[in-house]
């Protein structure tokens, strides 16, 4: 297992940029199979629109990561160079100071922000538009409007420099969050296979009422990749999947594939960020 990880960090430290892009598409495909073959809920929507709207969504974050990575990656750089932040004061072996790195960026850059996303209200402008998708499945993993997406790349980069997270353990972290985006949001069915897993990462049932369209639910299941920050800090929700309704109750579904609409939506302050508190069936 330690040559494994430490060939694996080897890899992400001269990983080209078509086998980032051909490991989405992989995780991407796989994701489709499985929503075509085992689909949770039967969704009256056109597909490939939805596709549409979704990857231009991921192009424009893209763009915003590929400038802020320009911006920062020196420093990132730099910083190990020098050997700063917690980690490198322990003297640990690479594969553990890589696990170490990736359990760090999984609680601060992805809980943590994702905690904040929900309680700021102008950050929760931004992840509105995430929400907003009324036919949640894999490809609205990728539904980020670019300053939601820039907020959570400054969290990693403050983690990274905390804490000594070099770039080549970021990109293998970025690695494992490609697979998680799509898995988590896919429209599948696992059975009692979703529940015995949610024990220890983050599946798609459990990701789903973090998606409902109303609270108590929107503000739960905030992790990625481990699920053990929802236990940890009391936002685990496992109800019955079949209750959960997508969108955002205070947003106009029919318009989640406007990508005007969309885009303008952190800006639009006639749209109110407070949403019911919670549910027939749960009170």
């Amino acid at each position: 297992m330690e040559m494994l990880l430490v060939s694996f960090v080897e890899y992400c430290a001269t990983m080209p940029d078509w086998h980032k892009v051909a490991w989405a598409a992989v995780c991407l495909s796989v994701s489709w199979v499985f929503e075509f073959a085992s689909p949770a809920y039967i969704f009256n929507y056109k597909k490939i629109k939805h596709i549409g709207v979704n990857v231009v969504f991921l192009l424009t974050s893209g763009i915003t990561g590929i400038v802020f990575a320009l911006l920062t990656v020196s420093v990132i750089a730099w910083a190990g160079e020098q050997r700063i932040g917690l980690l490198y004061s322990l003297n640990l072996p690479v594969w553990l100071h890589f696990l170490a790195g990736i359990v760090l960026l999984d609680v601060i850059a992805q809980y943590g922000v994702h905690f904040l996303l929900h309680k700021v209200k102008w950050m929760w402008r931004l992840h509105m538009v995430h929400h907003s998708d009324t036919h949640v499945d894999a490809t609205t993993g990728t539904r980020h409007h670019p300053g939601d997406y820039l907020t959570r790349e400054i969290a990693a980069l403050f983690a990274m420099l905390i804490f000594g997270i070099p770039i080549e353990y970021y990109l293998g972290y970025r690695m494992i969050t490609i697979f998680f985006a799509y898995f988590t949001h896919a429209n599948i069915r696992l059975g009692k296979l979703d529940r015995i897993l949610s024990y220890i990462i983050v599946t798609p049932d459990m990701h789903k009422f973090h998606h409902h369209i109303e609270r108590p639910w929107t503000d739960s299941n905030f992790g990625n990749i481990l699920s053990i920050w929802d236990r940890m800090f009391g936002t685990l929700v496992y109800e019955n999947p079949q209750d959960v309704r997508f969108g955002l109750d205070v947003l106009d579904g029919s318009r989640d594939m406007d990508l005007v609409y969309q885009y303008k939506l952190p800006f639009n302050g006639s749209i109110k960020t407070d949403q019911r508190s919670g549910l027939s069936f749960l009170r």
